[in-house]
């Protein structure tokens, strides 16, 4: 059986620009559709966070300008369905990335906040990037790759192709703006090969030898489906 981590931010904030503390956490889709699509595959799941916090719905999320109705009703009743799993993760400390088949990062702001500085979760990806197995990074989880160095300093993930949340898209947000760094700045200082699709807010999915990378939520199904396609 093929096993998959969720490695899963445990932030309940987004601290901005201007010190403003805006209220975040995980996306509903981002979570809940590729959890929902491995699942149906056959797949073993673990929901691993900083800490083994249980990690915090981004209200945002379910609310009317995240998606249609009923994308939102499917994402509210799945992420119900696995409610005992969400408040009982794993510590990140606690997890062996080489004991899974598949390492998955979903998004919303929160990584901006925790995974993008937090050295455990950075390791991990260190490792699965060498591991060849695959992984994958949705929205606005590359943030969590800067936590990642090899031994010599250099960043892991320098050379690859990835997408993540577009600027164009982080600034649809009123408070986007005041986000102290954008993630496509960013990817693209770091080394990162960037790129993204012609127009906002579509699904768009990058593969770059073992290393998925989704540009936003309309992205998590079409991610979910290519991994499963892949791995079998």
């Amino acid at each position: 059986m093929t096993k998959v981590l969720f490695v899963v931010s445990a932030a309940d904030r987004w601290t901005l620009r201007d010190g403003v503390v805006h209220p975040s956490g995980f996306w509903g889709e981002e979570l809940a559709m590729p959890h929902k699509i491995f699942s149906a595959a056959g797949w073993e799941t673990t929901i691993a966070t900083p800490g083994g916090k249980p990690p915090t719905l981004d209200r945002l999320s379910m609310s009317w300008t995240a998606g249609l109705p009923g994308k939102l009703r499917e994402v509210r009743r799945y992420l119900d369905t696995i409610k005992t799993a969400l408040d009982n993760p794993r510590s990140l400390d606690d997890v062996d990335s080489d004991a899974f088949d598949v390492v998955f990062y979903p998004g919303g702001h929160g990584p901006m906040e925790d995974l993008a500085v937090d050295p455990v979760s950075g390791a991990l990806l260190t490792r699965a990037l060498a591991s060849g197995k695959p992984l994958a990074l949705l929205c606005h989880a590359p943030a969590a790759a800067f936590a990642a160095h090899n031994a010599d300093g250099s960043w892991p993930f320098a050379g690859y192709r990835m997408t993540g949340l577009s600027n164009v898209e982080e600034k649809f947000n009123s408070f986007g703006r005041k986000a102290k760094w954008l993630l496509e700045d960013r990817l693209r200082a770091g080394g990162a090969h960037y790129t993204k699709s012609r127009l906002p807010l579509r699904p768009f999915v990058v593969v770059d030898r073992n290393l998925y990378t989704g540009q936003n939520p309309a992205s998590s199904e079409q991610l979910a489906q290519r991994l499963v396609a892949d791995v079998g």
